[in-house]
């Protein structure tokens, strides 16, 4: 098993977030069907997933590329009373091939940067039937001059990052309209996402001592979170909510 994997499989999530913050950004979203078709791309080991399924019995496709996480969203769909809603897919977000209007929502917490903000919402739109919702959450600048040491760590590791301005920006040039959305906030980093990557961090220093090139790649993630510590005013995930138009 990769470094990378070790690091992030078994963990809460695979992003900040929260059931509240989903539920909220849920609440966004107007004129759903009593039982929606809905398209959650990178659900990763899918707590959001789940969510979903409770508060609105609608069917979801959940897709991702790792097994080990949709069958953890398997596990937690069982324990939860929601499976029977949910159909998972193993595939990258690139090889989608759903039919056009095929999804009253379309859902993606914190995996969108993998294809681009502005390139996921105009590759998907086309999924969304007309009057349908995208809601997804995005590593976002808060300030328009951010610190140094933030903006050099980001310009490595997401240089594609953009401004609240910057974003709304492109949701209207991919044709999106009625938006909405807001910052997700300090505590859903927290605690379910750097707080047990934290803890696992140092399990995984006790196991790799005497590996200088794991113990390297772990002092960057823990270099990621001491800068949130610092500069959490600077930059967050927010949440956007965007609607396809009717006609």
């Amino acid at each position: 098993m990769s470094i990378f994997r070790e690091l992030t499989e078994g963990l809460p999530r695979q992003a900040p977030g929260s059931a509240a913050a989903t539920l909220r950004a849920l609440g966004l979203v107007r004129g759903l069907p009593t039982a929606p078709r809905i398209l959650d791309v990178g659900c990763g080991p899918g707590a959001q997933t789940v969510e979903l399924a409770r508060a609105t019995s609608g069917w979801i496709v959940a897709v991702d590329i790792r097994q080990r996480f949709l069958d953890e969203l398997t596990e937690r769909a069982a324990a939860a009373g929601v499976l029977p809603h949910i159909t998972t897919i193993n595939t990258s977000m690139f090889d989608m091939d759903f039919g056009d209007r095929s999804f009253d929502l379309i859902w993606s917490e914190g995996a969108i940067y993998i294809q681009g903000f502005a390139a996921g919402l105009t590759a998907w739109r086309r999924f969304l039937r007309p009057g349908g919702w995208i809601v997804v959450s995005e590593l976002t600048w808060l300030v328009p001059n951010p610190p140094a040491e933030a903006a050099e760590y980001w310009a490595r590791n997401y240089p594609g990052m953009g401004s609240i301005e910057r974003n709304t920006q492109l949701v209207a040039e991919a044709g999106f309209v009625s938006m909405d959305g807001f910052v997700l906030p300090t505590q859903d980093w927290w605690n379910n996402y750097y707080g047990p990557n934290e803890r696992r961090v140092e399990e995984l220093r006790e196991k790799y001592a005497d590996n200088p090139e794991v113990l390297a790649t772990l002092d960057d993630a823990s270099r990621e979170h001491d800068l949130f510590r610092a500069y959490h005013e600077a930059y967050g995930y927010v949440f956007y909510v965007m609607r396809k138009p009717a006609a």
